[in-house]
């Protein structure tokens, strides 16, 4: 399961941006969204170390930390549910560990979180994160990527505050929804 580099991929394909240079371990690209300048990137290093890559790129182009936008999985929301958040801790995960010491303790960027789910029964997490999506997790994944995209979308062209009300609203109750359309 690799859902941020997913993210990065849809986002970057749907806007045109090519992911066509390695900088600071990381596959990296950059356009203009409505002529906000859009720099996307996909460490290449452990998933435990990527502030390796994210605290360089960051400090190379003198990116503010408010206006970086981390995408990781997270066991902690359903399956295809997202939030964007603006700032927080890392919640046990390790890559975000990594990157919040690499940002010198900062923890004020964003977060596009992308709900993968509990492991089922006592499935070892570190397995659960390794192995392919299943049929129907896979399809929520693809549903939650073209959300993510029209978020990230909204999030360059009217700010953090109003897309991740915007958007947050309408992913509240979709665990409850998918239930209801399974049942």
């Amino acid at each position: 399961m690799q859902v941020g580099f997913d993210m990065i991929d849809a986002f970057a394909d749907s806007h045109g941006i090519p992911m066509d240079r390695v900088h600071c371990k990381a596959i990296f690209g950059q356009g203009l969204i409505g002529g906000v300048p859009i720099f996307l990137a996909k460490p290449q290093t452990y998933m435990n170390l990527i502030g390796e890559s994210a605290g360089p790129l960051a400090a190379y182009y003198k990116l503010p930390l408010n206006r970086v936008v981390v995408f990781f999985d997270d066991m902690d929301l359903p399956c295809g549910v997202l939030r964007l958040c603006d700032k927080g801790g890392h919640g046990g995960h390790k890559g975000l560990k990594s990157v919040i010491y690499h940002y010198r303790g900062n923890r004020e960027f964003a977060r596009l979180r992308i709900g993968i789910g509990r492991p089922p029964g006592q499935m070892d997490p570190k397995a659960f994160l390794l192995q392919k999506f299943n049929a129907t997790a896979r399809e929520r994944i693809d549903v939650a990527l073209k959300e993510g995209v029209g978020a990230l979308t909204l999030l360059a062209s009217k700010g953090l505050t109003e897309s991740a009300r915007n958007f947050n609203r309408e992913q509240k109750y979709k665990h409850i929804r998918m239930q209801t359309l399974e049942t």
